[in-house]
């Protein structure tokens, strides 16, 4: 294992987000308020198991209509905070527009490597592949999604060969995806106050990076970030865009105005922004 990095300033001010609310404690309460809320009220399974750890465990909210896209989600947190049930409210504005939504929890760094992770994330979709027609939801319209360190985790799932895990499984197993805030190399995380939980060497760095991998599947992508982000975000989404865009024709950009890292989570929640629009008009 190398030796941590010293921190790099600059860095630090691009990726540690927490330094740019003032109340960034008060927005995660007031969002498990809002979660908490939607859950009452709304046809949805909770904690359902795909793994065996505490939290490799599985959300689903149904909208009501047969055959209705899937739109799966993955929390951000840099791999090592945040639960699934904070984001419940995301899920509202899809299924008030016909869209079932999964949101998946993991296990987090670290007790569990970004390599578990990935891993089980992977198996979480396998589950819901599986699992389909037992939940009520579809098998053919997965769509999956997440933000920041869930947008990493997005396209590691396209960098998948899914027949290395089941045979049954197809190619196309996600019909769209829209990986957003991603981190899609992650040494320069490294050097921040970040990266110490994270125990990433320069192997599994460098093997964890979606920008030196190249999609297994024609799948649509749509990726988008904040308008309002950092610069170390943008360089993230415009570097990964401008190497993928060699391997998949089928690769969209988009930056939602003016939001920042944060301020992109709650737009999803919001049926009349543009990312949700954006987001809904991708679907398959």
């Amino acid at each position: 294992m190398n030796a941590t990095p010293l921190i790099d300033p600059e860095l630090e001010k691009g990726y540690n987000i927490r330094l740019l609310h003032n109340d960034f404690e008060g927005l995660i309460t007031s969002w498990e308020a809002r979660s908490k809320s939607f859950r009452e009220s709304v046809d949805c399974s909770l904690d359902l198991p795909y793994g065996d750890g505490e939290k490799d465990k599985l959300d689903i909210f149904r909208c009501g209509h047969l055959n209705a896209p899937l739109f799966v989600f993955v929390h951000g947190g840099y791999w090592q905070r945040g639960d699934k049930s904070i984001y419940s409210y995301v899920a509202e504005s899809f299924v008030n527009a016909g869209i079932d939504v999964a949101l998946i929890g993991y296990q987090l760094c670290p007790e569990a490597s970004i390599t578990n992770i990935v891993d089980n994330i992977r198996q979480a979709l396998i589950w819901l592949w599986h699992n389909a027609k037992s939940q009520a939801i579809s098998q053919n319209r997965i769509n999956f999604s997440g933000h920041s360190a869930g947008g990493h985790i997005t396209a590691m799932l396209l960098a998948t060969d899914w027949q290395t895990f089941d045979y049954s499984l197809p190619t196309d197993i996600i019909k769209a995806a829209i990986p957003l805030s991603g981190l899609y190399q992650l040494d320069p995380i490294r050097k921040t106050t970040i990266g110490g939980a994270l125990r990433l060497d320069d192997k599994e760095s460098h093997a964890l990076s979606p920008q030196f991998l190249r999609p297994h599947t024609n799948t649509p992508i749509l990726v988008a970030l904040g308008g309002g982000e950092t610069d170390a975000f943008h360089w993230q989404t415009n570097e990964f865009v401008k190497k993928w865009q060699h391997y998949q024709p089928q690769i969209e950009y988009f930056a939602e105005p003016d939001a920042d890292h944060m301020g992109l989570v709650e737009r999803l929640a919001n049926s009349d922004s543009e990312i949700f629009k954006k987001i809904h008009s991708f679907l398959r």
